[in-house]
């Protein structure tokens, strides 16, 4: 009598037709371009978008030589002859000022305009004014205090670069500048999708959750995620678990969205059917990764008609973990790329565990939840969480980031040195 075989009990068991982290970036970052047009927006609205021309300093900035403090202007050679008599003074957003006269100081306020001949500001506490002169305190060294015209910027020099996404310091860099309207990048159309007979949302009015139901984590997370990207977001709610209705949903978004954007039905059980919908409608590039948690992503194209381009579409897992690292890691540079933006790799920090892994599987990349704590010796630390589980929602939520073990790593001891990439890494 023939044995029953054994069951795999290993979910994320590895086989070599698995792609790897490495080659799925690159093959995200070869087979993606930017695929929006452009228009012209006001400054004051452009936080989050995509440049899409280099911006150049147009003059100086600061446009002139000023003090950096409250105090007196006077020329650095004059110093000795103190105290020098006071020739007036001068405010911030007075214009061209007297060129000042030898052996003499004003009164100057910072911002202000330094005037022809004086090139060094002594600090106001430091100085003692009596009947119209002024004493320097000697020692100051020449051009102290004082801020140089171009010191910031140079007329010409390059300020940002088309696929840069613009954040606070790039907004006050444009304002410096003067620079009121820019040529970005229109945001993409998307549209997200939850799969899931079992799927239920807080508010559906249909009472307590029962037996064999859950609600949909995965839709107001990825919202959050998306909601920092320069897209227009449309969410397409839930699609039953049929063949039928997953292939209609899908080709109809395919027709109006850049980007559809899926959670669930990313495996080959008998009710996944994300990837038979994906090869009847379009083109399937990436699905199974050699990575944990998030085995089960796709990616693809579907076609539309002459006139417009490929629709794009990315398959997430299903539990919440796997969905939001598999998002943050894979579909955000993607999205951010399609739009634009130059691609973007997460901010990694080499840090001492605080933990031990026994006996990891090779050929494996893993991403754990991991949380920054003082180690004995004072120094930062990361530990991991307790539980591995891709359901886990409050991994993400008591953890600061991801600890990243490559496909070599089978052991890991307490002070080896494992990459941390901090959430903060993908604002």
């Amino acid at each position: 009598m023939n044995q029953p075989a054994s069951l795999i009990n290993d979910c994320f068991l590895h086989d070599k037709d698995r792609l790897s982290h490495d080659d799925a970036l690159a093959l995200l970052q070869a087979r993606l371009n930017c695929i929006t047009g452009t228009e012209v927006i006001s400054t004051s609205k452009a936080m989050g978008r995509i440049l899409a021309v280099d911006i150049s300093a147009p003059h100086n900035v600061p446009l002139h030589t000023n003090s950096a403090v409250d105090g007196y202007a006077f020329n650095h050679g004059d110093l000795a002859n103190s105290p020098l008599p006071l020739s007036g003074r001068i405010a911030a957003g007075d214009l061209s000022p007297e060129p000042l006269a030898a052996n003499h100081a004003v009164r100057i306020f910072t911002g202000a305009a330094m005037p022809a001949n004086a090139n060094t500001v002594a600090m106001q506490e430091d100085c003692v004014e009596e009947s119209g002169t002024v004493t320097l305190p000697q020692g100051l060294k020449a051009g102290a205090n004082c801020r140089l015209a171009g010191e910031d910027l140079k007329q010409g020099d390059p300020v940002l670069p088309s696929g840069q996404r613009i954040g606070p310091a790039d907004l006050a860099a444009l304002a410096s500048i003067g620079i009121a309207e820019i040529e970005v990048h229109k945001t993409l159309r998307v549209i997200l999708f939850s799969n899931g007979n079992e799927m239920r949302t807080p508010d559906d009015g249909r009472g307590p959750l029962l037996a064999g139901q859950v609600f949909d984590a995965n839709a107001p997370m990825l919202s959050a995620l998306l909601s920092k990207l320069p897209v227009d977001l449309t969410l397409g709610g839930m699609i039953n678990d049929t063949a039928e209705d997953a292939l209609a949903a899908i080709a109809d978004a395919s027709k109006i969205y850049d980007v559809i954007l899926t959670t669930g039905g990313a495996s080959r059980g008998d009710e996944d059917h994300m990837l038979s919908t994906l090869d009847q409608l379009g083109k399937r590039h990436l699905w199974q990764l050699a990575v944990k948690p998030g085995r089960p992503m796709m990616f693809g194209q579907i076609p539309r008609d002459d006139t417009q381009r490929d629709c794009l579409f990315f398959g997430l897992p299903g539990n919440p973990v796997a969905a939001s690292v598999c998002f943050m890691l894979y579909t955000r540079p993607a999205l951010l790329q399609l739009c634009g933006a130059n691609w973007e790799s997460p901010i990694r920090y080499s840090v001492p565990a605080a933990f031990k892994i026994k006996n990891k599987k090779p050929d494996r990349r893993e991403f754990l939840r991991g949380k920054l704590v003082s180690g004995k010796d004072g120094a930062l630390h990361v530990d991991k969480f307790l539980r591995d589980g891709s359901g886990l929602i409050s991994s993400l939520r008591e953890a600061d980031g991801l600890i990243e073990v490559a496909e070599s790593v089978t052991q890991l001891g307490v002070d080896d040195l494992v990459n941390f990439i901090p959430f903060n890494s993908f604002d």
